[in-house]
């Protein structure tokens, strides 16, 4: 049940939730030093607050999350492995082995309602098959999944209790400034309610944990158990929910992050009335407007979010948004990044009618577009066109071009609706190399025009190689499309 997530090599992004744990014996630190600074008394606070907080333990088996590594299982679990393993190599098919056991898993959780209403993480409770709360006074409740959301990390839950329960609410995130004194409560290691304090360190961090990735950082000490407990401002509001950590071992080294509030209580409002997340979909695959994409386009800036693809019959297409389009705008609300469109669109409701600004062919220009339903999924098809053509040469980028043949389609594996120039080769060193270009990449368009041949593609580029500018590609790879902006070489 536990989570880890990798930043390169060296560094663990782990989730909160309970591991085996050595405890280790501590040095007694020092007097504090004349002159240092009181630490802030967080008493009166923590017993306001902390009857709210419980610690949720989940049952489910053993075998359900199928990115478990072999390294997160128990050691019963490693043995049945290899008695199995042993069973099969030497012919003891008579050996048998006990079924799996379930895994159990600690995390932590916050009451909202008096009625019962807790909130806690995706990754603790979304996927359990049982579900029991334990109070701070230590009172135990089975507890009923209402909804979960695997994209913002976010679950809801309900207990039933003969008497109101305490509860704690939510504060405004949008108004957290750094260097804002914190407190987390949790349930670190599985040892129970503890308070731990801190600063907010940063806003707006993205952790490549999701799409909507927008973590309060904090250096509040926060553990594996920790996972979905709150992070409490100094008026006792909840401003964020604990949720991961950076650490090289798995324990806290001052690195924590929480859901802020403003993300979670939209989503906690419709997992708790309707059991799911609705959000709005505008249809388009969008990639960040890097220096030399927004030269060749003659933006000014990289602020937006280049489409890179319009699905068909969706919100989009319908409203007329085309590919190479930058997205500046969404209801006179500025688009600065991908995670800005992002985040913008989910939030607004299915049907609704939202106003987006872009610039397309250097124009500013606005339309209106009706937000689909992200639940729906839709499959988005390459332009048709004609695969007609003959090889060619484009030394000036460092990459050779070649018709799409019946054979090489079937190679690659590509629709019949996918055409354009295919790269057959690049040269290593080559300012196509530079930008992650490949062999067996199609080129789509280059510039403003769609090409379909080698011949057309090698035109055009040897146009927009008499500009100074960088000249923007689009590129279909693996079923996906994208924008590489590609200089040529210097005379």
């Amino acid at each position: 049940m536990s989570k880890t997530k990798s930043i390169l090599a060296a560094l663990a992004l782990s989730t909160a939730l309970t591991a085996p744990v050595a405890i280790l014996p501590m040095l007694t630190a020092p007097a504090a030093m004349a002159g240092e600074a009181t630490p802030r008394d967080l008493s009166d606070l923590a017993a306001k607050v902390t009857p709210a907080v419980v610690n949720v333990q989940v049952t489910m088996k053993a075998d359900s999350d199928d990115n478990m590594q072999m390294s997160d299982r128990s050691a019963q679990q490693q043995m049945e492995e290899f008695m199995r393993q042993f069973a099969e190599r030497f012919g003891q098919g008579q050996m048998k082995t006990r079924p799996m056991p379930k895994e159990q898993a600690l995390g932590t959780g916050f009451i909202i309602d008096p009625s019962g209403i807790v909130v806690t993480n995706y990754h603790v409770a979304g996927q359990a098959e049982s579900i029991t709360v334990t109070m701070a006074d230590g009172t135990k409740y089975p507890a009923k999944l209402l909804g979960g959301d695997q994209k913002t990390d976010l679950a809801v839950l309900k207990i039933k209790a003969d008497k109101p329960l305490p509860y704690v609410e939510f504060g405004d995130a949008n108004r957290v400034r750094v260097g804002q004194p914190v407190m987390a409560v949790g349930n670190p290691f599985g040892l129970g309610g503890t308070v731990t304090s801190g600063i907010v360190s940063a806003r707006g961090r993205d952790i490549h944990s999701g799409p909507f990735d927008d973590y309060i950082q904090t250096d509040a000490a926060i553990n594996r158990g920790n996972s979905g407990g709150p992070l409490f401002n100094m008026d006792g509001k909840v401003i964020g929910i604990n949720t991961a950590i950076f650490s090289p071992s798995g324990g806290s080294v001052g690195l924590g992050f929480a859901i802020p509030s403003s993300i979670a209580q939209p989503v906690v409002a419709q997992l708790r009335e309707h059991g799911r997340v609705e959000r709005g979909l505008l249809g388009v695959e969008i990639q960040p407007v890097t220096s030399e994409i927004a030269d060749s386009l003659s933006l000014g800036s990289t602020h937006g979010a280049l489409v890179a693809q319009v699905e068909p019959k969706s919100a989009a297409r319908e409203a007329g948004i085309k590919s190479g389009d930058v997205i500046k705008s969404v209801d006179g609300k500025e688009i600065g990044n991908v995670r800005d469109l992002t985040r913008t669109i989910a939030a607004a409701r299915p049907g609704s009618t939202v106003k987006v600004g872009l610039v397309r062919d250097g124009k500013d220009m606005t339309v209106e577009a009706k937000l689909g339903d992200s639940r729906s999924t839709q499959q988005a098809k390459a332009d048709e066109g004609d695969h007609q053509g003959q090889k060619a040469e484009h030394g000036s980028f460092g990459f050779s071009l070649a018709p799409i043949t019946p054979e090489t389609r079937q190679e690659l594996g590509l629709k019949d609706s996918v055409n354009g120039a295919l790269i057959a080769g690049v040269e290593p060193g080559s300012p196509a190399d530079s930008k992650g270009l490949r062999a067996g990449d199609i080129i789509q368009q280059v510039g403003h025009d769609t090409v379909t041949t080698p011949k057309a593609a090698a035109s055009k580029l040897k146009e927009a190689k008499t500009s100074k500018k960088p000249v923007l590609l689009k590129i279909y790879r693996e079923g996906t499309t994208r924008y590489v902006a590609v200089s040529p070489r210097a005379a």
